[in-house]
């Protein structure tokens, strides 16, 4: 049976890997000048960092045992990603939309 405390562990995991995919996602849209780019490194590396968090907060004991290899994959890192890209590109304004202050010279 799954307690209270292991959904709440698999909660703060969800939480951390969304918060993670949209910041990825954002800093790669920012960063690089090609529209395919970011894509590819969100969906390329963003999977390798949400592995390790999950490894790292799995491993301080947060989430229940979700049965499977497969069900971990799926639930703490393609889900997350999903949320996250989604987040980014769906609610935030492009990075060509945001009117930053002029940088001062010297």
């Amino acid at each position: 049976m799954v307690s209270v405390v292991d959904v709440a562990g698999l909660l703060v995991i969800l939480g951390v890997n969304s918060v993670a995919a949209a910041l990825l996602t954002r800093l790669f849209r920012v960063r690089l000048n090609t529209g395919w780019g970011a894509v590819l490194y969100s969906v390329l590396l963003t999977p390798v960092v949400l592995l390790v968090l999950v490894l790292v907060l799995g491993g301080a004991g947060l989430g229940p045992d979700l049965g499977s290899p497969a069900a971990v994959v799926g639930i703490t890192i393609l889900l997350p990603l999903a949320l996250g890209m989604a987040f980014d590109y769906f609610w935030q304004p492009a990075p060509e939309e945001v009117d930053l202050p002029d940088r001062p010279t010297g």
